[in-house]
């Protein structure tokens, strides 16, 4: 069957119309709800664009998840440099690499209730046999344990640490994919001239990977905007809302405070947010890949 614009619209359609059920309706409605007072079963109020001034400007706390969440994606992006040299150097030295790499990727095939309900063991106090406190104290490092989650201070460094446990495996997989993908023509010409292997990939490998890190950067930040399950298993947003990023508290204001419009505000915010970022990556890698004229 010939390919047409006419087909292939038909086999659009089913996609389409389940993205725009799905993400473009929902998105829609939030936006909506956010310019009513309303608790999600009575009746709503409308009051314009109060529930985003209460937000933006009257609402220390959100402040504070936007931060967590900032952080949690700045330590998120770190860690693809890392997941780009143990690629790099899986490519290198191993000829199957696929299965290290497979190896890594375990993780994130976890449920994150599995994931959460495991690091909620890892990090138990001494009382309660917590694995992590009792390797610490075999160490003789006595005075570092602590009760990893139920301390403010810490907890969640302790969450991001798991986050970065878990999708390392995932980077690495994006980054062995884009290494596997460029010519080893390329660099065997490259060793032919006299090139190291430092000078390989700086020069070869690092510029035609960059798209690759786009992808990676791109969903290791939104992910980390989106950051719940692993957050709501574990610590649910405690203690003391030392753990509260944007979608926990978005969930608490609309199902466990009954302030749906609010939460609804939160939501819209992330979205925007989330837009944006995705918006500011693609411009400085557009650039990037100008600079290195891939694709040109």
């Amino acid at each position: 069957m010939k390919l047409t614009p006419k087909v292939f619209s038909v086999f659009l359609l089913p996609a389409l119309v389940y993205y725009l059920t799905m993400v473009i309706l929902p998105i829609g409605l939030s936006f909506y709800t956010a310019l009513f007072d309303w608790n999600g079963i009575g009746q709503a109020t409308f009051i314009g664009l109060g529930n985003f001034k209460e937000l933006l400007f009257n609402d220390p706390l959100f402040w504070q998840t936007v931060k967590r969440n900032l952080l949690f994606a700045l330590f998120s992006m770190a860690e693809i440099p890392f997941a780009f040299l143990l690629a790099a150097l899986i490519a290198r030295f191993f000829r199957r690499g696929q299965r290290i790499v497979a190896a890594y990727f375990l993780p994130v095939i976890l449920s994150a209730v599995v994931v959460g309900q495991l690091w909620q063991a890892i990090y138990h106090p001494l009382s309660r046999g917590g694995l992590l406190n009792q390797i610490l104290v075999l160490l003789h490092l006595d005075s570092l344990t602590r009760a990893w989650l139920s301390d403010p201070n810490v907890a969640m460094y302790a969450l991001y640490f798991v986050a970065l446990w878990q999708y390392l495996g995932y980077h690495v997989l994006i980054q062995y994919t884009g290494i596997q993908n460029i010519p080893h023509t390329l660099q065997e010409a490259a060793i032919i001239d006299g090139a190291n292997t430092w000078q390989i990939m700086r020069h070869i490998v690092f510029p035609l990977n960059i798209p690759f890190f786009k992808i990676s950067l791109i969903l290791a930040f939104i992910g980390s905007l989106q950051a719940f399950e692993l957050i709501m298993v574990t610590t649910g947003g405690g203690p003391a809302e030392a753990t509260e990023v944007m979608s926990t508290y978005m969930y608490n204001q609309s199902f466990l405070n009954l302030h749906y419009g609010y939460g609804s505000a939160i939501a819209s915010f992330l979205v925007m947010f989330s837009l944006l970022a995705t918006f500011v990556l693609n411009t400085v890698f557009a650039s990037l890949e100008k600079r290195y004229d891939i694709g040109g």
